[in-house]
């Protein structure tokens, strides 16, 4: 997948918003590609920065543990100097007990000091478009129904399935990119992805 070079967006203000002198920010730029081996430290200290150690603990470690992501689908959000401002990456999964194939998001995170600057509203866009392009079928995530609901995910067919330790189930949402490609799913969510080498597990986590 070739880089993309994006600006965030920026809320548009008028003159009579801003106080004598003051010019507008100019809005950051950065450019979303795939994850390199050469990312992966920086990437864990951002997701330590973003998200504490707690990330590390989550139910969908379980299904991480041991497997690297899917290919193709670990990106980075890097700014003009090259450093890791976001990431988020995409696991196979088997979506209960029939198996159907689907793709785990997360963890999705950024930088904190620039939270609003459309980071990770970036990101989520390159990750469908990409599992799309890739034809993978559905996606499916723990998260906040109001902010990956932007992006089409719902509980609506994530009804009779669980995650494999505790978790919200209000939270655990999906996006079909195929209609009906999780119709009937029901059961435990299960790893499914490529096995990492003993020498990659670290670098997989």
């Amino acid at each position: 997948m070739d880089k993309i070079s994006m600006a965030a967006a920026t809320p548009a203000l008028s003159s009579s918003h801003l106080g004598e002198g003051e010019e507008h920010a100019p809005a950051p730029v950065f450019v979303i590609g795939q994850e390199t081996a050469a990312d992966i430290p920086a990437r864990d200290a951002l997701l330590d920065r973003a998200m504490g150690p707690r990330w590390r603990k989550k139910s969908s470690e379980k299904l991480r543990k041991g497997r690297i992501p899917a290919e193709g689908l670990a990106l980075v959000a890097r700014d003009e100097f090259g450093t890791v401002v976001g990431t988020v990456r995409l696991w196979d999964v088997a979506a209960g007990i029939d198996g159907a194939h689907a793709l785990l998001l997360g963890p999705l995170a950024v930088e904190p000091t620039l939270k609003s600057a459309g980071i990770g509203s970036a990101l989520m866009r390159e990750a469908i478009a990409e599992a799309t392009r890739l034809g993978h079928a559905a996606i499916i995530l723990v998260g906040d129904a109001p902010y990956y609901g932007r992006f089409g995910f719902s509980a609506r067919k994530t009804g009779h399935l669980a995650m494999p330790g505790p978790y919200e189930r209000h939270r655990l949402l999906a996006l079909e990119l195929v209609p009906r490609a999780l119709d009937g799913a029901r059961g435990v969510i299960r790893p499914a992805g490529r096995k990492a080498k003993p020498a990659r597990i670290a670098e997989a986590v």
